[in-house]
C-alpha cells in the first residue's frame, strides 16, 4: 500500500482543480462548500457557493438570518434539511462557542448536520489535522484500487473503508492528501467510463486487472423509490395568487408552494374536480375559470418520484375557504423559497411575475 500516497499526490500536483474554498483556511467557508458539494457537482455548486457566502459571509450573519431567507438562498440545491441544519448549527456556534468554529474534531462533529466526513474535511483543510475523508469518491477509488467488495452501505464496509483511508492518509499533509483523493475520484476514477488508459494507478488497480471496474464499489441494497402524485392549483385573482408553507415532517419542509391536493394515483382534471378537498375549496367561489392544464412534471428525489400536475385557475374573489393560504401579488413570488419543482413549472410555463 506504500505506493498509493506517492502516486496520488504526484497526480494531484499536475491535475489539481483551482477552487475558491481551497484558497482559504476559514473553517466556516470550508464547511459551507462541503455541504453544498454533497449534493451537486463543482461546476453547478460554484454559483451557489458565491451567492450563499456573499449574503452570509460568516457564522454571525447566518445565525442572525431568518430561516425563510436561508432557504431562499439555498433554493435550487435541494435537500433543504441541510440548509436548516446549517442555520441551526450557526446558532449553536454562537451560543456554545461565541461565534467561533471549535478546533477539536469532537466539537465539530457535535454540530447539527455535520457527520464524520464533513468533520474530517473541516479539520484537515482548516487545521491540517490527521483525519481522513471518506465520501463517494473515496469509496470508489479505494474499492477499485484495492479490489474491496465489502458493501459500502453496511456497518462492516464503512468501518473497513474508514480504517483503510486512515492508514493511507499522509499524516504530514492531510489537507493535500484529502483534496487529492477527492479530486482523483471526481476527475480520473469516474463512476461511469473512468479514464483507465491514462490512470497512474492502472498497474496497481485490482479492479482494472480483474475486469471489475463496473462492479465496484458494491452496495448491499437499493433504495426503494415510491411514486407520489401532486395536483397543484395555481389559483389567481387578478394579479394576486395563493401560497402555502409546507410544515409537516416531509419533503421541502418550510418551503412555499401552490395549494396542493395529493392523491394516491394520477388524476385528470375531470376526476380531480370531484374530490372532496377540491369541492370544499371551491364550493363558495362565485366564479371559477379553468385557464390551463400543464403536462405532467416528473421530479425525481432520492426516495420519491413526484408526478405533478399544475392547473391554472382564475377566481372572481378569494373566499373564506382560502383563508388558510397566504395571499400575495405575483411580483412578490420571487421573495419566497420554492421547491425546484415549482420553479421549473414557472420557468416552463412563463407564468412568473407579469409574464
Amino acid at each position: 500500500m506504500d505506493f498509493f500516497s506517492g502516486i496520488l499526490l504526484h497526480w494531484y500536483e499536475e491535475n489539481r482543480r483551482d477552487l475558491p474554498w481551497r484558497n482559504t483556511v476559514d473553517p466556516y467557508l470550508i464547511w459551507i462548500s462541503e455541504i453544498i458539494l454533497q449534493q451537486t457537482r463543482v461546476v453547478q455548486g460554484m454559483d451557489y457557493y458565491f451567492r450563499f457566502t456573499e449574503r452570509f459571509p460568516d457564522i454571525r450573519t447566518l445565525a442572525e438570518a431568518e430561516e425563510d431567507e436561508v432557504l431562499k438562498y439555498w433554493q435550487g440545491l435541494g435537500y433543504y434539511s441541510r440548509a436548516r441544519n446549517l442555520h441551526a448549527a450557526a446558532r449553536d456556534l454562537m451560543s456554545r462557542f461565541g461565534g467561533e468554529f471549535p478546533w477539536s474534531y469532537e466539537d465539530v462533529r457535535s454540530l447539527k448536520g455535520i457527520g464524520a466526513y464533513t468533520a474530517a474535511a473541516i479539520c484537515s483543510f482548516a487545521w491540517r489535522q490527521p483525519y481522513a475523508v471518506v465520501d463517494g469518491n473515496v469509496y470508489r477509488v479505494l474499492s477499485r484500487v484495492f479490489g474491496i467488495d465489502t458493501p459500502i452501505d453496511t456497518g462492516e464496509g464503512q468501518k473497513r473503508f474508514a480504517e483503510l483511508a486512515f492508514s493511507l492518509l499522509d499524516k504530514e499533509r492531510p489537507d493535500t492528501y484529502n483534496q487529492a483523493i477527492m479530486d482523483f475520484g471526481a476527475v480520473q476514477c469516474l463512476p461511469q467510463s473512468p479514464d483507465c488508459l491514462f490512470c497512474p494507478m492502472r498497474d496497481k488497480c485490482a479492479a482494472y486487472r480483474e475486469g471489475r471496474i463496473d462492479q465496484l464499489p458494491v452496495k448491499a441494497g437499493k433504495t426503494v423509490v415510491k411514486p407520489r402524485y401532486f395536483n397543484y392549483l395555481h389559483i389567481k385573482c387578478g394579479d394576486r395568487l395563493l401560497l402555502s408553507q409546507r410544515s409537516a415532517k416531509d419533503i421541502w419542509q418550510n418551503l412555499y408552494e401552490f395549494p396542493l391536493i395529493e392523491t394516491e394515483r394520477d388524476m385528470e382534471w375531470e376526476e380531480l374536480v370531484k374530490e372532496k378537498r377540491f369541492l370544499d375549496l371551491f364550493r363558495q367561489a362565485p366564479e371559477i375559470k379553468w385557464r390551463r392544464q400543464h403536462p405532467v412534471f416528473k421530479h425525481v428525489l432520492s426516495h420519491r418520484i413526484i408526478f405533478a400536475r399544475f392547473y391554472e385557475i382564475e377566481v372572481a374573489g378569494f373566499t373564506d375557504a382560502f383563508s388558510s393560504y397566504l395571499e400575495i401579488s405575483e411580483s412578490e413570488l420571487e421573495k419566497y423559497a420554492l421547491p425546484r419543482l415549482i420553479t421549473l413549472y414557472l420557468e416552463k410555463s412563463d407564468c412568473q411575475g407579469t409574464k
